[in-house]
């Protein structure tokens, strides 16, 4: 099965760049924004939507895309289903307190590098540890 992701970040002058995680619903571990494609959107608008509902992220995807993962997601049968995931950044303008899975999830900014460490897939892990907006890695 096909997904596509968000790897949203931001840059700030005190920290550089930061990629902001979210909890997954069903474990709490840390994942980025990432969901089912979308018959009327592309797969890049669709990680766009995506960022909004699990994250409340307002932004722009920023490039093509920076590359696949692959994980078991455990579907409500308890069946286990392989999907690779298709991740596109996308550049935050700002962050909405109001959003579809608001209460259900946790976020937080990370460095890159530590964001890499606290993800479990280790395809998801080196896109995080490689990104460096502006240099062509997004």
């Amino acid at each position: 099965m096909s997904q596509t992701g968000a790897l949203c970040y931001r840059i700030t002058r005190k920290r550089g760049v930061e990629v902001l995680l979210v909890t997954s619903r069903d474990t709490g571990r840390w994942v980025i924004p990432k969901g089912w494609l979308m018959k009327d959107r592309t797969p890049a608008e669709a990680a766009l939507r995506e960022a909004f509902e699990e994250a409340g992220v307002e932004g722009d995807v920023a490039g093509e895309m920076l590359g696949l993962y692959s994980y078991d997601k455990v579907m409500a049968d308890r069946s286990v289903q392989p999907c690779v995931v298709s991740v596109f950044p996308v550049a935050v303008a700002r962050l909405k307190s109001a959003f579809p899975e608001h209460g259900q999830r946790e976020r937080r900014w990370f460095r890159p590098k530590k964001a890499a460490k606290k993800v479990a897939e280790p395809e998801l892990s080196e896109i995080l540890a490689a990104f460096e907006p502006g240099t062509g890695s997004a």
